[in-house]
């Protein structure tokens, strides 16, 4: 019989560098899922990808085992890391902070696409597009 999901909650941590401090701590804490358990599976799954930034979706079970899905790093970050700025706009499309090239938002928009409600990567493209525009980033022509 399959095993009853009690709560899932979803956290965004740095890649191989999951500790059982906070923020991990204490939202993982509560639920009482064994979190040396959980910080030494993440680090073994995400250390190839160093340095970003995953989402990752954790489902608890009765039993207070638990499973977990890595996502792709949120398009914002992968925007500003293309682009090589620190923060996007505070005023939005109207104030342009950098630029990215065709072949750059290409690229963030294959590795967004297994979690972007997208079946091609040119619909992909639009809406990287979309969100580097509300990010004031310009994408060259």
């Amino acid at each position: 019989m399959a095993k009853k999901v009690t709560k899932k909650i979803k956290l965004q941590i740095p890649a191989g560098k999951a500790t059982p401090a906070p923020p991990v701590g204490t939202v993982l804490g509560p639920v009482g899922i064994n979190l040396q358990e959980f910080c030494s599976k993440y680090n073994d799954a995400t250390r190839d990808k160093m340095g970003d930034i995953l989402p990752v979706e954790i489902s608890v079970y009765e039993d207070r085992t638990f499973d977990f899905i890595i996502k792709t790093p949120p398009a914002s970050y992968l925007i500003k890391k293309y682009a090589k700025v620190k923060s996007g706009s505070a005023k939005g499309s109207t104030d342009t902070v950098g630029t990215l090239s065709k072949e750059q938002v290409k690229e963030i928009a294959e590795i967004k696409l297994p979690d972007l409600n997208a079946y091609t990567v040119d619909e992909a493209i639009k809406i990287v597009e979309g969100t580097a525009r509300n990010m004031g980033i310009k994408v060259e022509k």
